[in-house]
Parts: C-alpha cells; sequence; structure tokens
C-alpha cells in the first residue's frame, strides 16, 4: 500500500516540470490527484497519462474564484480533500534599477507566487474536514538572494513566512503546513534561464556538481504530505544540493 492511499491530493502548477513530478509520485504512492494548472493540453495530457486516478481541470492561481471552482471540482470527482500543493511559481528577470518599468513584472510575481498560495490555503483548508496536509513550495531564493531577480525573490521570502502563520492558525484543525526549498532543478523554469549569466554562475557554483531532477524535489515533497512526517508542521526542508551552505574551490 502507497504512503498516499486513499488521499486526494490538488496540486497546482502540475502539468510540466516540477509539478508534473510530484503528480505521477502522488499517484504511484495511491493518492487521486488532481492536476491543476493554466496549461490545458499538457494538464489534460499527464492527467489521461496517470490513469482513473487522475483528473485534471483549470487553475489561475492568481483568482479566488478559479481556486474555488477547482477545490469544488476536486471534491465532486472523488469525494474530499487532504492534499494541497502550492507548486505554481514563474521566474523572470526584474532587476530594480532596469531602464524601463518593473512593476508589472514585480505584481504579476507577487500575484502568482505569493498570493497564489494564500488563495490556495484559504480555498482547501475549510475543506480538509479530518485535518490535511499542505505543501508550499518556497525556493532557496527565499533564503539566499539572487541579484537581478527581486520580484522572485521577495515573493519566495513571502511564501516561508505565509507557511510559518499558516501552520500556527490551522494547527487546531489538525492541518500540517510545511514548506519545501529547492535550489537549481532540471525544469524549463530553469533551463529556459541558462543564458543568464547569474543563473550560470549558482549553476556552476553548485556543490552537488548538477541541478536536481523535478523527481528529487518531489520525493521531498511526498516526505510532508505523507504520515513519514505526522510531528511535522512550520518546517522547511531544503533539497539544494548544497547550493545555501557554501561552495566547493574547483
Amino acid at each position: 500500500m502507497g504512503k498516499l492511499a486513499g488521499r486526494v491530493a490538488v496540486i497546482s502548477g502540475a502539468a510540466r516540470g516540477q509539478g508534473a513530478a510530484e503528480a505521477r509520485l502522488f499517484t504511484a504512492e495511491g493518492a487521486r490527484v488532481v492536476v491543476a494548472d493554466v496549461r490545458r493540453d499538457e494538464g489534460c495530457e499527464l492527467a489521461q497519462e496517470l490513469g482513473p486516478s487522475s483528473r485534471f481541470t483549470y487553475l489561475d492561481v492568481a483568482q479566488e474564484d478559479s481556486w474555488e471552482s477547482a477545490v469544488k471540482y476536486a471534491l465532486q470527482e472523488f469525494g474530499n480533500l487532504d492534499i494541497l500543493v502550492n507548486n505554481a511559481a514563474v521566474y523572470y528577470p526584474t532587476p530594480l534599477l532596469n531602464s524601463g518599468s518593473q512593476t508589472d513584472a514585480f505584481m504579476r510575481a507577487a500575484e502568482i507566487n505569493q498570493l497564489g498560495v494564500f488563495l490556495g490555503i484559504r480555498a482547501a483548508a475549510p475543506h480538509m474536514k479530518t485535518g490535511g496536509s499542505i505543501v508550499n513550495i518556497a525556493s532557496t531564493a527565499g533564503i539566499k538572494a539572487l541579484p537581478g531577480y527581486s520580484a522572485y525573490v521577495a515573493s519566495k521570502y513571502a511564501v516561508r513566512g505565509l507557511s510559518r502563520t499558516a501552520s500556527l492558525e490551522l494547527a487546531p484543525a489538525r492541518i500540517r503546513v510545511n514548506c519545501v526549498l529547492p535550489g537549481m532543478v532540471d525544469t524549463p523554469m530553469i533551463t529556459d534561464r541558462l543564458a543568464d549569466p547569474g543563473v550560470q554562475k549558482v549553476m556552476n557554483d553548485l556543490p552537488a556538481g548538477r541541478p536536481a531532477s523535478a523527481d528529487e524535489i518531489a520525493r521531498a515533497v511526498l516526505f510532508f504530505a505523507s504520515d513519514d512526517s505526522s510531528y511535522c508542521t512550520g518546517s522547511e526542508l531544503v533539497c539544494d544540493g548544497g547550493l545555501t551552505t557554501g561552495t566547493i574551490p574547483r
């Protein structure tokens, strides 16, 4: 029997990359999974791949009514909700002194990366009637700043604080809230930015000598989603190949 047998999970940003890896692993561990994303074609394809234990639903994490619809759909299809993974995020440059305005880009990152987590918790938690697990995906950029990416860094610091606050507020309802902090992960979010000198430098300085696979991060998320972490709430798990520890002279 899998670690998530009989449980229902909603995973935002699950159509590809890290979210898709989480959906595949959760399904393999016995969960019924709602793949939630703005990418309809990729999301539907993944849900079909995963079989009858998975469904796709459209979700724009920055919209409260979209979250309400996604949670309602999960309850309609599977009857309950036990796990929420706030995985969706955007990652693009927002240098502070750019000659052009960065306000719109900064606010868009805040809406998806930060507000999206807040709205997801608000939508899902009231329906976790017998307790549950909420796993928020932050980043090592919420520990160690990345120059040129002010919006992403600010939003991921915010996710850490929001996770800890939610863990206290939801503890009486037996809902655990924890946070995974990946470093560099081999997904399009990072590989599409390899031409950026700052990203390339971080990649070259990784003590592990390589980025993480999406599957490696998914296993960390599984730990918090499952009973293996039954006494963990308000906790953080850094999965960064030593990135925030230091560098090794090469």
